[in-house]
Parts: structure tokens; C-alpha cells; sequence
């Protein structure tokens, strides 16, 4: 009998550690879910977390790509007109050539028309004011013309440095030169502007 209750309290033990080994494992199982749950809610929130700061990070991004393009865009721009300035520069001076070798020529024809004027009036002068004057008149004409000619043979440049040289050499002159051609162009525009009235 003794046997029998020490089977008994053997069999009531190992029932007792039984219910209490699946009731820790049903906790264990609880505690595991539980974790597991928590574990699934902070893995979903850091990927929320994570799209949220990847979305925001493009949208940065975005913005400075943007703000970037903008400034490129604005570089190109004035890039493009200075290419368009440049142009025009390259124009303008092409243009002024052609002006200043139209008037070179102008000017020539001109001072060859005013010596042949003043050679073809030396005989009156030798007739009327004596044969002095008519020599004055040869002499006038004929510095007229070579002025011409040497006009007609240089080139721009070459008239531009004695043009720089005569200034150089006969500042006050230059001056006084350049004063009253421009009062001669003065009174020509403004009779001009007169007479249109």
C-alpha cells in the first residue's frame, strides 16, 4: 500500500509538474506572441518610418535637384546672351569697317574733287589776282590731291595710329580741332532741324 500511495503521489506529482510544465508553455506560447506581435508592429513602423524618411529624402532631394536645375538653367541664359553679345559685338565691328572704308573712300574722292576744282580755277586766279595767287592755287591743289592719294593708299589701321600719333604729339590742337567740328556738326544738325520745321 505504501507502494501503491507513493506510486500515487509519484503519478499526482508528475500530473502537477505536467499542468505546470503546459501552463508554462502556454505562457511561453503567450509571451512569444505577444513578442512576436510587438516585434511585427515595430519592424512595420520602422518600414513606415523608413518610406516616410525615403519619400521625404526624394522629395529633398527633388527640390534641390530642381533649385539646381534652375540656376543651370539661368547660367545658360546669360551664357546665351553673351554668346548673342558677342555676336553683335563682332557685327558692330564688322559694320563700322565697312562705314569708316566707305567713308575713307568718300573722303578721297572728295579731296580729289577739291584739288581738280582748285587746279581748274589757278587760271583765274592768274588772270584776276595775278599770277602769284594762281601759283598759290597749283600748289594748294596739288597738296590737295597728294593728301588724297596718300589717303586712298593706307589702310584703317595704319590711319588710326597717325590719327593717335597726331594727338599725341599736338594734344591742344587735336582738341581745338575736334571743338570745331563738332560746332560745325552742330549748326549743320540744327539747321537741318530748322529748315524741317
Amino acid at each position: 500500500m505504501a507502494d501503491t500511495k507513493t506510486k500515487l503521489d509519484v503519478e499526482a506529482a508528475a500530473q502537477d509538474t505536467k499542468d505546470k510544465a503546459a501552463e508554462t508553455l502556454d505562457a511561453a506560447a503567450t509571451t512569444a506572441q505577444t513578442a512576436k506581435d510587438a516585434v511585427k508592429t515595430i519592424f512595420s513602423k520602422a518600414i513606415d518610418d523608413a518610406k516616410a524618411a525615403a519619400v521625404a529624402g526624394a522629395s529633398a532631394i527633388g527640390k534641390k535637384a530642381h533649385e539646381q536645375g534652375e540656376a543651370y538653367r539661368e547660367k545658360l541664359a546669360a551664357a546665351d546672351l553673351l554668346g548673342e553679345a558677342k555676336a553683335l559685338g563682332h557685327e558692330a565691328k564688322e559694320r563700322a569697317a565697312v562705314l569708316a572704308t566707305d567713308g575713307k573712300a568718300k573722303a578721297s574722292d572728295a579731296l580729289t574733287g577739291l584739288g581738280k576744282l582748285v587746279a581748274d580755277n589757278a587760271l583765274f586766279f592768274d588772270d584776276k589776282l595775278g599770277e602769284k595767287y594762281g601759283d598759290y592755287a597749283r600748289s594748294a591743289a596739288r597738296a590737295i590731291q597728294e593728301t588724297a592719294a596718300k589717303l586712298e593708299s593706307k589702310d584703317l589701321a595704319e590711319l588710326g595710329e597717325e590719327a593717335r600719333s597726331f594727338v599725341r604729339k599736338n594734344p591742344a590742337l587735336a582738341v581745338g580741332i575736334t571743338a570745331v567740328v563738332s560746332f560745325l556738326v552742330a549748326r549743320t544738325l540744327t539747321g537741318s532741324s530748322k529748315n524741317e520745321d
